[in-house]
């Protein structure tokens, strides 16, 4: 059975990031939603071998979100750490 390409979709990569999950917002919108389908995401994976083999570190697998850099900023500040 073969697949067409479609989007962002290439059946020519169908091999690659076995065990590899992307969820984003297509217009750009910070939702909570977002974040609870990425967590669904690292759990779905953890049959796939997205961990390492001591359970304390991982290999990578996690969750990366963008952080405003005000939010960032403040923080930094009340820690004393310059940006």
């Amino acid at each position: 059975m073969g697949f067409s390409r479609q989007g962002l979709y290439d059946p020519a990569n169908e091999h690659d990031s076995c065990g590899v999950g992307f969820v984003a917002n297509i217009k750009g919108r910070k939702t909570h939603d977002v974040i609870e389908a990425g967590l669904k995401i690292l759990v779905n994976l953890d049959h796939r071998g997205a961990v390492g083999a001591d359970p304390l570190v991982g290999d990578g697998a996690g969750i990366l979100i963008q952080i405003p850099d005000a939010l960032y900023r403040e923080w930094a500040q009340g820690a004393g750490v310059t940006l």
